[in-house]
């Protein structure tokens, strides 16, 4: 068994500012922030794991939970390889994995989750509109067709909400993510210091 990775999971809806609460605390505490998604968009489309990705994003839909797992793991594996990431020294702050509870059972031979950072949300309209103008400003096709992302809600309850019961509420942190990110960064650094500092 190799040994685990201390981490943090950044949990809620798509547009609940997962990758943006990644990128506050990465730097402000010299955590490492890995967004699934960045993983998965940086995928070569021509390579066969960037093939498959592809088109199950292009329908809205999730890649099998082993293939996500190994795709993700490998990727994490070349970031101590190359030194950007020392898991001795640093917390790994996961974004959007896993997304079932089937990658939850994978990624126990892998991480040993220390809090669950939870994204809370009441109103899903103001979470589309935050969507549609990041597809503008950072040109992402995945975030324009509003069908696509009402799917990716729907995806969120139906499947990513049992992992948060799989790992219990013990290690749930809650935080409203319709806030100024500031504020949402100043609410989980308050509440999670002892963890991240």
């Amino acid at each position: 068994m190799e040994e685990r990775f201390q981490s943090v999971l950044i949990f809620g809806p798509p547009g609940s500012g997962k990758g943006t609460q990644g990128k506050f605390l990465s730097s402000a505490g010299n955590h490492f922030h890995l967004s699934s998604g960045d993983v998965f968009r940086g995928l070569s489309p021509e390579s066969p794991a960037g093939k498959l990705y592809h088109r199950y994003a292009g329908e809205g839909k999730l890649l099998p939970d082993d293939v996500t797992i190994q795709i993700w793991h490998h990727y994490v594996m070349g970031l101590i390889a190359t030194n950007r990431y020392f898991p001795k020294e640093q917390l790994l702050l996961l974004d959007g994995i896993p997304r079932t509870v089937k990658q939850a059972e994978i990624l126990e031979r892998h991480i040993e989750v220390e809090k669950i950072i939870l994204l809370e949300a009441e109103h899903e309209e103001v979470l589309i509109q935050r969507l549609k103008r990041r597809a503008l400003i950072e040109k992402r096709q995945d975030d324009r067709d509003e069908e696509v992302l009402k799917r990716r809600m729907e995806i969120y309850k139906n499947e990513t909400f049992p992992v948060l019961e799989y790992y219990g509420e013990g290690k749930i942190a809650r935080f409203k993510a319709e806030q100024r990110p500031l504020e949402v960064l100043r609410d989980i650094l308050v509440s999670l210091s002892n963890i991240l500092s």
